[in-house]
Protein backbone atom coordinates (compact mmCIF):
# COMPACT_ATOMS: atom_id res chain seq x y z
CA UNK A 1 0.00 0.00 0.00
CA UNK A 2 2.63 2.23 1.12
CA UNK A 3 4.79 1.71 -2.46
CA UNK A 4 1.22 2.82 -4.51
CA UNK A 5 0.86 6.07 -2.78
CA UNK A 6 4.32 6.84 -3.12
CA UNK A 7 3.62 5.59 -7.32
CA UNK A 8 0.71 7.79 -6.67
CA UNK A 9 2.59 11.13 -5.52
CA UNK A 10 5.07 10.64 -8.01
CA UNK A 11 3.34 11.09 -10.90
CA UNK A 12 1.03 13.88 -9.53
CA UNK A 13 4.45 15.79 -8.85
CA UNK A 14 5.56 14.76 -12.27
CA UNK A 15 1.94 16.85 -13.44
CA UNK A 16 3.02 19.71 -10.61
CA UNK A 17 6.35 20.22 -12.91
CA UNK A 18 4.66 20.35 -16.26
CA UNK A 19 2.15 23.27 -14.40
CA UNK A 20 4.95 25.43 -13.28
CA UNK A 21 4.44 24.00 -9.52
CA UNK A 22 7.28 22.80 -7.26
CA UNK A 23 6.50 18.78 -8.08
CA UNK A 24 10.71 18.27 -7.82
CA UNK A 25 10.73 19.32 -4.08
CA UNK A 26 7.19 17.50 -3.25
CA UNK A 27 9.52 14.20 -4.45
CA UNK A 28 12.25 15.01 -2.15
CA UNK A 29 10.02 15.46 0.85
CA UNK A 30 7.99 12.67 0.06
CA UNK A 31 10.96 9.81 -0.22
CA UNK A 32 12.03 11.37 3.07
CA UNK A 33 8.75 11.29 4.67
CA UNK A 34 8.32 7.74 2.97
CA UNK A 35 11.81 6.70 4.85
CA UNK A 36 10.49 7.82 7.80
CA UNK A 37 7.15 5.99 8.01
CA UNK A 38 7.83 2.89 6.32
CA UNK A 39 9.80 0.07 8.77
CA UNK A 40 13.60 -0.29 8.34
CA UNK A 41 15.27 1.78 5.05
CA UNK A 42 13.89 1.25 2.43
CA UNK A 43 15.13 5.02 0.25
CA UNK A 44 18.57 4.77 1.48
CA UNK A 45 20.07 8.34 2.58
CA UNK A 46 22.61 8.50 -0.51
CA UNK A 47 19.44 8.07 -2.88
CA UNK A 48 17.55 11.04 -0.74
CA UNK A 49 20.94 13.12 -1.15
CA UNK A 50 21.27 12.52 -4.73
CA UNK A 51 17.81 13.14 -5.80
CA UNK A 52 17.58 16.44 -3.44
CA UNK A 53 21.15 17.93 -5.38
CA UNK A 54 19.65 16.87 -8.66
CA UNK A 55 16.64 18.93 -7.65
CA UNK A 56 18.49 21.84 -6.70
CA UNK A 57 20.26 21.35 -10.02
CA UNK A 58 17.31 21.54 -12.06
CA UNK A 59 15.96 24.47 -10.53
CA UNK A 60 18.92 26.32 -11.22
CA UNK A 61 18.62 25.04 -15.00
CA UNK A 62 15.75 26.42 -15.35
CA UNK A 63 16.35 29.85 -14.37
CA UNK A 64 19.81 30.07 -15.96
CA UNK A 65 19.29 29.05 -18.97
CA UNK A 66 16.52 31.30 -19.50
CA UNK A 67 18.98 34.15 -19.31
CA UNK A 68 21.42 31.85 -21.32
CA UNK A 69 19.39 32.04 -24.20
CA UNK A 70 18.54 35.44 -23.85
CA UNK A 71 22.56 36.43 -23.94
CA UNK A 72 22.98 33.69 -26.70
CA UNK A 73 20.26 35.43 -29.08
CA UNK A 74 22.13 38.59 -28.91
CA UNK A 75 21.15 40.28 -25.75
CA UNK A 76 22.51 42.32 -22.81
CA UNK A 77 23.49 40.96 -18.96
CA UNK A 78 20.18 42.99 -18.72
CA UNK A 79 17.87 41.10 -21.30
CA UNK A 80 19.15 37.48 -19.05
CA UNK A 81 18.21 39.08 -15.97
CA UNK A 82 14.94 40.53 -17.17
CA UNK A 83 14.10 37.15 -18.69
CA UNK A 84 14.67 35.72 -15.43
CA UNK A 85 13.00 37.94 -13.27
CA UNK A 86 9.76 38.20 -15.75
CA UNK A 87 9.46 34.48 -15.81
CA UNK A 88 9.25 34.35 -12.10
CA UNK A 89 6.58 37.24 -11.90
CA UNK A 90 4.77 36.06 -14.90
CA UNK A 91 4.34 32.28 -13.24
CA UNK A 92 3.12 34.09 -10.33
CA UNK A 93 0.73 36.35 -11.82
CA UNK A 94 -0.33 33.67 -13.92
CA UNK A 95 -1.56 31.30 -10.74
CA UNK A 96 -4.94 32.61 -11.17
CA UNK A 97 -5.97 30.98 -14.58
CA UNK A 98 -6.70 27.46 -13.71
CA UNK A 99 -4.42 24.61 -14.29
CA UNK A 100 -1.75 26.14 -17.20
CA UNK A 101 -1.71 30.14 -16.11
CA UNK A 102 1.91 29.65 -14.02
CA UNK A 103 3.08 28.00 -17.13
CA UNK A 104 1.78 30.75 -19.46
CA UNK A 105 2.74 33.31 -17.45
CA UNK A 106 6.38 31.90 -16.93
CA UNK A 107 7.01 32.04 -20.69
CA UNK A 108 4.91 35.39 -21.31
CA UNK A 109 6.63 36.58 -18.56
CA UNK A 110 10.40 35.96 -19.64
CA UNK A 111 9.28 37.08 -23.32
CA UNK A 112 8.36 40.49 -21.54
CA UNK A 113 11.24 40.45 -19.28
CA UNK A 114 14.14 40.46 -21.79
CA UNK A 115 11.87 42.46 -24.89
CA UNK A 116 11.52 45.07 -21.61
CA UNK A 117 15.15 44.92 -20.55
CA UNK A 118 16.18 44.90 -24.45
CA UNK A 119 14.05 48.05 -25.18
CA UNK A 120 15.08 49.93 -22.16
CA UNK A 121 18.96 49.64 -22.30
CA UNK A 122 18.35 50.82 -26.28
CA UNK A 123 18.00 48.09 -29.12
CA UNK A 124 15.99 48.07 -31.42
CA UNK A 125 12.95 46.28 -31.84
CA UNK A 126 13.78 43.91 -34.24
CA UNK A 127 16.76 43.06 -31.95
CA UNK A 128 14.64 43.39 -28.82
CA UNK A 129 12.13 41.05 -30.45
CA UNK A 130 14.98 38.55 -31.37
CA UNK A 131 16.33 38.36 -27.95
CA UNK A 132 12.53 38.30 -26.45
CA UNK A 133 12.37 34.83 -28.46
CA UNK A 134 15.54 33.60 -27.35
CA UNK A 135 14.60 34.26 -23.96
CA UNK A 136 10.98 32.14 -24.45
CA UNK A 137 13.23 29.41 -26.08
CA UNK A 138 15.57 29.08 -23.07
CA UNK A 139 12.63 28.71 -20.91
CA UNK A 140 10.71 26.38 -23.58
CA UNK A 141 14.16 24.37 -22.90
CA UNK A 142 15.01 24.87 -19.40
CA UNK A 143 11.04 23.07 -19.06
CA UNK A 144 11.65 20.28 -20.48
CA UNK A 145 14.93 19.48 -18.92
CA UNK A 146 13.47 20.01 -15.42
CA UNK A 147 10.84 17.64 -16.12
CA UNK A 148 13.18 15.06 -17.75
CA UNK A 149 15.37 15.54 -14.30
CA UNK A 150 11.96 15.00 -12.62
CA UNK A 151 11.08 12.00 -14.12
CA UNK A 152 14.81 10.56 -13.71
CA UNK A 153 14.49 11.53 -9.89
CA UNK A 154 11.11 9.76 -9.75
CA UNK A 155 11.96 6.40 -11.49
CA UNK A 156 14.89 6.54 -8.84
CA UNK A 157 12.63 7.00 -5.76
CA UNK A 158 10.40 4.46 -6.93
CA UNK A 159 13.30 1.78 -7.64
CA UNK A 160 14.85 2.45 -4.47
CA UNK A 161 11.98 2.18 -2.68
CA UNK A 162 10.40 -1.44 -4.16
CA UNK A 163 13.64 -2.76 -3.76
Amino acid sequence: MHLLILAAVIVLSLILIVLGLPGLWIMVATAVTYNLVVPGEPIGWVTLIAVAVLAFVAELLEFSLTGRYARKYGGSRRAGWGAILGGIVGAMVGIPVPIIGSVIGAFVGSFLGALIAEFTGGSSAADATRVAKGALIGRVVSTVLKIGIGLTIGVWIFISAAK
